[in-house]
């Protein structure tokens, strides 16, 4: 017999050893071990998801740490009087688990550039800035910047207490039915080139 009809009955007998009910273990027993698999699973997909849900794990690729995360320390978003921080999954990550897996599955996109060397000098990033940017205001101006929303809300604004000017735009804002990126582009980040045509733009093609 030659070695690959010896491999190829090898397999054979394991798969029909798997196929072959089992006389010595329970229903049960294989229900709970199978349930038990299961939750190692489940727990194990979690963790490495919100393992990848942390600041540290955003800027761990130098593209990230160089070039918005040093955009984004000092903003008021990092530093301010409440001491409430707003890191990196806070803003681009979305918490309903559905969207957030959505978010997930698109980022493993990144990876491939990541090997490439799309925005691996500082000089890349700057050339692709405006297409992330504009990639980023589209998907937050299309879910009403849900995750803005998950700490700030027009309907708990005390408008009052807010400068005239402020209080003007988010009164105006609520009535045209506008939402936060809509004004608050840049807040973090430098704003790229161009920034504002492509704004009209984006504004123009969502109509």
């Amino acid at each position: 017999m030659s070695e690959q009809e010896e491999k190829g009955g090898f397999f054979n007998r394991i798969w029909a050893l798997l196929r072959r009910p089992s006389k010595t273990t329970s229903a049960g027993m294989l229900l709970f071990v199978g349930l038990i698999a299961g939750v190692i699973f489940w727990g194990g997909f979690n963790w490495t998801l919100e393992l990848t849900n942390t600041e540290s794990f955003c800027i761990s690729c130098h593209e990230m740490e160089q070039n918005v995360y040093r955009e984004y320390t000092g903003t008021v978003h990092d530093s301010n009087p409440s001491g409430v921080r707003a890191t990196c999954p806070d803003c681009h990550v979305p918490r309903p688990w559905i969207y957030k897996i959505q978010r997930k599955i698109q980022a493993s996109n990144e990876l491939l550039h990541k090997a490439l060397g799309t925005i691996d000098t500082r000089e890349k990033f700057e050339e692709h800035r405006l297409t992330m940017a504009q990639r980023e205001w589209k998907r937050m101006k299309s879910s009403d910047s849900r995750e803005c929303r998950n700490c700030h809300n027009f309907m708990s604004m005390d408008v009052s207490r807010q400068g005239s000017r402020a209080r003007n735009r988010h009164i105006e804002a609520q009535e045209d039915g506008k939402t936060c990126i809509d004004c608050h582009k840049g807040i973090a980040h430098e704003l790229p080139a161009n920034a504002f045509t492509a704004e009209e733009e984006l504004n123009q093609a969502i109509k």
